[in-house]
């Protein structure tokens, strides 16, 4: 009689990977290897699921590698087998990675529009200044005739109050009465206070 052919793994020859962690958690670079050799493979198709980039699961199926060696003393066999604790911790720093990229790549978007967009103090300080002008516009709007003219001369094209006097003929008092009392309107409507 013929003995069937089994393809594929032999259940007794699999290593023990309870002892093996045990033997890990006290430093064992022999039995670290021999998990290495065991898990790797699934280490490598569970974070290749979801990286998608082969690069990259290499790279974080080293350091879950390391990470294993690190921390075995941490694994407990009451809370489930070495195979799904390593790949729980695989899956995890997949999931890590695909975030970290996912905000590196929304800080450099973040970044490229800050680079494109004026600074905040820049904008403000034009919009404030524009809001002003029209403010002073209207308040301007507000004057007599005789009043608007002097403060126009006086404060926007600089002259003294005798050239102001002499541009609207007008005698050098009742320009100064007329400039004060401009100014007064013009801060009332402003909502200076003194």
């Amino acid at each position: 009689m013929k003995e069937a052919v089994h393809i594929g793994r032999n259940p007794s020859t699999e290593p023990d990977l309870e002892e093996l962690m045990r033997r890990v958690s006290l430093g064992d670079e022999d039995a670290f290897a021999s998990v290495y050799d065991v898990v790797m493979g699934p280490v490598l198709g569970t974070v290749r699921a979801v990286l998608r980039d082969q690069a990259q699961s290499e790279e974080v199926a080293q350091e879950i590698l390391v990470e294993v060696w690190r921390t075995a003393p941490r694994y407990r066999s009451d809370r489930g087998t070495v195979i799904n604790w390593i790949l729980t911790l695989a899956h995890r720093r997949a999931i890590d990675r695909v975030r970290s990229v996912e905000a590196a790549a929304a800080r450099d978007r973040k970044a490229a529009l800050l680079d494109h967009t004026p600074e905040y103090d820049h904008v403000s300080e034009q919009v404030e200044a524009r809001l002003e002008r029209e403010q002073v516009r209207r308040c301007l709007r507000t004057l007599t005739d005789i009043q608007r003219q002097a403060v126009t001369l006086a404060y926007y094209r600089g002259l003294t109050y005798r050239q102001v006097a002499e541009a609207l003929t007008l005698p050098l008092g009742t320009v100064k009465t007329r400039l004060r009392d401009g100014l007064i309107r013009l801060r009332d409507c402003l909502g200076v206070t003194a």
